[in-house]
C-alpha cells in the first residue's frame, strides 16, 4: 500500500509531501491545481514511461 509520497521539482510542483492514510481517499481541487500530475508521478513511479514530448 502506498503511504507516503513526495514530489520535488516536477512539472510545477517545487516540493510537495502527501501521506495516505487507510481506507477511502479522494483527489479534488481547482482546475489547474495539479490533480492530473499528481496521476502522471504516481503514473511514472509505477513504471509508465515518460512522455518524450
Amino acid at each position: 500500500m502506498l503511504r507516503h509520497l513526495t514530489l520535488c521539482n516536477f512539472v510545477i510542483v517545487d516540493r510537495l509531501e502527501l501521506e495516505f492514510l487507510a481506507g477511502f481517499g479522494a483527489l479534488t481541487g481547482e482546475t489547474g491545481a495539479g490533480k492530473s500530475i499528481l496521476i502522471d508521478a504516481l503514473a511514472l513511479t509505477l513504471g509508465e514511461r515518460a512522455d518524450a514530448g
